[in-house]
């Protein structure tokens, strides 16, 4: 029997979405969404204007410090999802291999546990449906131009990529909304 390689990478995803993640995040409040277990934890913050600011994305190759739900929320919606589907399916020019830091600049960003979990839906849905749609050919295919440092890597390969990165993020969100619910407080 022959694997279609292609659609079971695809729908790693879409498992671990419909059971695992998503029904994981029904319920969530805004104070679990802006919790800090610890001190100093970098998180989504009022800008002053009405728009929001991710601390920490203007070092992306640094280990910073803990961070909260809303913050890994808005990593895997802008970074992930955003991101990557603006740059290889929503047409923003031919070498945009991170267009959602504009979002991250715009600081249009979500500012409740609601806006944040309907946001994360929205944008896992439109790519998912993207990579969904291609063809064996297609998931082969280099990135190109707009694949940046990683022009050389196929399709295939990033959508791995995100698919262990939105797993590992997920996992960690559904942590501490386990810790926050079992009132978990750091030791001083």
């Amino acid at each position: 029997m022959a694997i279609d390689w292609g659609r079971a990478v695809v729908e790693q995803l879409g498992f671990y979405w419909d059971f695992h993640l998503r029904p994981r995040l029904e319920g969530l409040t805004d104070e679990e969404y802006f919790w800090e277990p610890v001190p100093d934890c970098w998180s989504l913050r009022p800008r002053g204007d009405g728009r929001w600011r991710l601390e920490g994305s203007e070092e992306p190759s640094r280990s910073g410090p803990f961070t909260t739900i809303a913050w890994r929320m808005t990593h895997v919606t802008v970074g992930v999802f955003e991101s990557r589907y603006r740059a290889f399916f929503g047409g923003e020019g031919p070498t945009q291999w991170a267009p959602g830091e504009r979002l991250l600049e715009a600081g249009v960003l979500p500012g409740s546990a609601e806006e944040a979990v309907a946001q994360l839906e929205q944008s896992r849905r439109r790519w998912y449906e993207a990579v969904a749609s291609l063809d064996a050919d297609a998931l082969a295919a280099p990135l190109g131009v707009k694949g940046g440092p990683f022009a050389e890597t196929a399709m295939g390969e990033l959508i791995i990529h995100l698919n262990r990165e939105v797993m590992h993020h997920g996992g960690e969100i559904c942590l501490l909304r386990d810790l926050y619910r079992d009132g978990y407080r750091a030791a001083p």
